[in-house]
């Protein structure tokens, strides 16, 4: 496995797939700044893991990232830390379930603004970093329900099909500036949004149903693809969706 020094900025690194993908990174040697929004504790937790296993220059840092302003702060405490930023990685998303017909406002609100907004507001900060050094990856995460849509989970599907959009159209505005921007469309994968879910063996039942290959993602499967479209090896891709489901979506 090739080492790299570079620094990844990642959202959402407290569980589930943002935590198996700052550990892959770790691995291969990047320095690493993640965000939490309320999972303090397990943050550390990564942190000191991080540190103790892998040698691992790492910071956490608290943030809403529907929040322009902390945002900011937190790419600021990146590069007062690291000196740059290498790679950015759009991961932190929330889920607020219903029918359209009974949406409450601030659920639909709350997605839009943490699955949707959280990417166009970090985007919206490092880009600048990587348009004057000609340099930069970046991966958002979305969904196979960003691309076919969801009974009952119209808010994440609409913020997620969002993704998909707002990551063609900047790669075609940032390719130009050696700017790789890609998405990546995960089906059902074991995360603590999944376990957490009050009716959760429904969703893997369902899930299962579908998946050609008959077994729920783990977590390092997409931390692996996420890597992969971070590294030199994938410098060639640009505006992508790559589909991390295990056939779900077929």
């Amino acid at each position: 496995m090739a080492k790299t020094d570079k620094v990844l900025l990642l959202t959402g690194g407290s569980s589930g797939i943002g935590e198996a993908t700052v550990i892959e990174a770790a691995k291969r040697g990047y320095k690493i700044s993640f965000t939490y929004n309320t999972r303090e504790n397990p943050a550390q937790k990564i942190i000191d893991h991080l540190r103790r296993e892998y040698q691992t220059d790492a910071i956490a840092t608290q943030c809403d990232v529907s929040s322009f302003h902390a945002a900011s702060d937190v790419v600021v405490k990146t590069i007062d830390a690291f000196g740059t930023i290498d790679v950015l990685v759009n991961n932190a998303g929330t889920a607020l379930d219903g029918v359209s017909w009974k949406m409450e406002e601030e659920k639909w609100d709350r997605v839009i603004d943490v699955n949707l907004k959280g990417v166009f507001n970090f985007v919206r900060h490092v880009s600048p970093i990587f348009k004057e050094k000609k340099a930069g990856k970046i991966v958002n995460v979305s969904s196979i329900n960003g691309l076919r849509g969801k009974f009952g989970n119209s808010n994440y599907s609409a913020a997620k099909a969002g993704v998909i959009g707002y990551t063609k159209a900047i790669a075609k505005e940032l390719g130009p500036y050696n700017i790789n921007v890609n998405a990546i469309a995960p089906g059902t994968i074991k995360t603590v949004m999944i376990s957490e879910a009050p009716d959760s063996q429904k969703i893997i039942d369902l899930a299962l149903n579908e998946i050609v290959i008959k077994r729920i993602g783990e977590p390092n499967d997409v931390a692996n693809v996420i890597l992969f479209l971070a590294s030199e090896e994938a410098r060639h891709i640009l505006g992508e969706v790559i589909r991390v489901d295990g056939g779900q979506y077929i």
